[in-house]
């Protein structure tokens, strides 16, 4: 369990479209077998330690004749970013989607004073 002083509690939080592969008939729409994308997040501002940080889908278009197989994670938190892990597999098409992200962390105290 992450324990955090609430002074010094930060959340930070976005959205970002990873894909958008059918308007260019790309790998995630038009591919099969194991497909990824990588997309790095930055921080508004650094957290003092790396921070626990949620990822969702909150919009995805994915053709319906086929298994609708999906996993996303956030992988390589840091204090200043990390990295959102979108994968599918098999005969599964994507057309897009779109990532909700949340972190909470430390952050600095305006209030301590390094004397």
């Amino acid at each position: 369990m992450k324990r955090i002083r609430p002074q010094m509690m930060g959340v930070d939080q976005g959205s970002k479209v990873l894909f958008s592969d059918f308007e260019d008939d790309g790998e995630m729409w038009t591919g099969s077998g194991p497909r990824k994308i990588l997309r790095t997040i930055r921080f508004s501002e650094p957290f003092l330690t790396p921070p626990t940080v949620t990822v969702s889908m909150s919009m995805w278009d994915i053709a319906g004749e086929s298994n609708q197989r999906a996993d996303i994670t956030a992988e390589n938190v840091t204090e200043d970013g990390f990295d959102i892990l979108f994968r599918t597999w098999g005969d599964t098409r994507v057309a897009r989607v779109r990532a909700d992200w949340l972190a909470i962390g430390e952050v600095q105290d305006d209030e301590m004073w390094d004397v």
